[in-house]
């Protein structure tokens, strides 16, 4: 198992390396965008209350990613929301390496497809330092997960992060790995 390597990352090293060299015009080899991670973010209203809910929220985040999450905490008090300090409010996973380019693999070519109505990801979840971030309403969508033992329908949040700051090269950088992303529009300042 030493000499595995994900597909995609073969893939980048192979193929979409020298394409963004050519298509983005960079010299040095060093200064091309690459994924650095990908982060995982399930919130639940109901974990305070009910640790059920937090148990099957663990389980599941743990069949999608291959990974055991962390119980995300409040870090203030919320009267309105009867949220204290302390108390959990959601799950989150950290994914880099194989077990990221194996997660971003299922995403592209098994669970995007199967979102409902699914015309691209927006383009506008860039925040301005090359990275990306979107929400999935689902966690149904990844195959991993059985439809019967669902308890609750609840949405994932996914930040993809890279090692650039420019919005458009992290864009090239998706599309070459075959992400079901929106054409990019270049934002103007002050508009």
């Amino acid at each position: 198992m030493k000499n595995y390597s994900p597909r995609l990352f073969d893939l980048y090293k192979d193929s979409i390396k020298p394409l963004l060299k050519e298509k983005l015009d960079i010299k040095n080899v060093m200064q091309l965008p690459k994924i650095e991670k990908i982060v995982l973010n399930m919130g639940i209203g109901d974990a305070k209350d009910n640790k059920n809910s937090l148990a099957k929220a663990i389980d599941e985040m743990t069949i999608i990613t291959g990974q055991k999450p962390v119980i995300t905490k409040a870090r203030k008090a919320i009267s309105n929301f009867k949220l204290r300090i302390g108390d959990p409010v959601g799950v989150k996973v950290t994914l880099r390496g194989a077990k990221m380019y194996e997660f971003l693999d299922r995403f592209i070519s098994i669970s995007s497809p199967r979102i409902r109505d699914f015309r691209g990801l927006p383009s506008k979840g860039f925040d301005g330092r090359g990275n990306y971030n979107f929400g999935i309403s689902e966690q149904i969508i990844f195959s991993e997960i059985n439809y019967d033992k669902v308890n609750t329908i609840r949405g994932i949040n996914i930040t993809i992060t890279t090692n650039t700051d420019n919005d458009l090269h992290a864009y090239e950088l998706l599309v070459g790995f075959g992400f079901p992303i929106n054409e990019y529009k270049i934002k103007k300042k002050g508009k």
